[in-house]
């Protein structure tokens, strides 16, 4: 208890940067992710080469070297920055905002094989009789089978979610102040490293185990209406 009012402001702050990489990251991963699933089943066949390699790439990379790369390589080396260098927080907001990059790209490849697999799980007879009236394959996609895939994968994306939130650990890396930068802070301030590793397991559970009942309770409710 003593660490916890200690800590208590810190704790907060760490854990709300936590869920804002996680809430941030996961949107731009659905949206990659989801353009990279049209591209996987697309006509086209240079569109499905790149889908393949951009699965293939990204998740066979560390995420660690991932999110050193968007440091060192894109902001530092190319000088592509993703907040005002005039700002006073600069640092701050580039290197947050350099960490959802680095998620999102990441991630996005485990949307990808999440929803191809659930595009595969759509009747062809479906499909056909959307080309049958006309519709391109992107207005069947989008309009008859993306919908259909998402209710079909709702609970392998919450275990995409869940890895997510667990990943965003490795933010810390490049300094961007999430859980896991204070808890090595704490163990190496305080002489109770099972305490801290404690509260920190506890609060990265209250983070991850709502969302399980969440996608579990939705998968089950539109596996029904389906």
């Amino acid at each position: 208890m003593d660490l916890l009012s200690k800590y208590d402001d810190q704790l907060i702050d760490a854990f709300w940067i936590t869920i804002k990489l996680t809430a941030a990251s996961a949107i731009c991963a659905l949206i990659i992710g989801t353009i990279l699933a049209g591209m996987r089943v697309s006509p086209i066949p240079v569109a499905r080469w790149i889908g393949a390699a951009y699965v293939t790439v990204f998740r066979n990379t560390p995420l660690t070297l991932i999110i050193i790369f968007c440091l060192f390589v894109l902001s530092q080396t190319l000088h592509v920055n993703l907040a005002r260098e005039d700002s006073p927080t600069f640092l701050v907001d580039n290197n947050f905002r350099l960490a959802v990059l680095g998620l999102s790209v990441y991630t996005a490849a485990f949307v990808c094989e999440s929803l191809r697999s659930g595009i595969n799980t759509v009747p062809v007879g479906q499909a056909e009789a959307g080309r049958s009236l006309g519709l391109t394959f992107f207005q069947n996609l989008r309009l008859i089978v993306l919908p259909q895939a998402f209710r079909a994968v709702i609970a392998p994306l919450g275990s995409v979610l869940i890895a997510l939130t667990k990943n965003t650990t490795i933010a810390s890396v490049i300094g961007v102040a999430e859980a896991s930068l204070l808890m090595k802070t704490m163990i190496e301030n305080e002489a109770a490293i099972f305490a801290v590793g404690g509260i920190f397991a506890a609060g990265f559970v209250c983070l991850t185990l709502p969302m399980g009942y969440l996608f579990g309770w939705l998968s089950q409710r539109y596996r029904v209406a389906q």
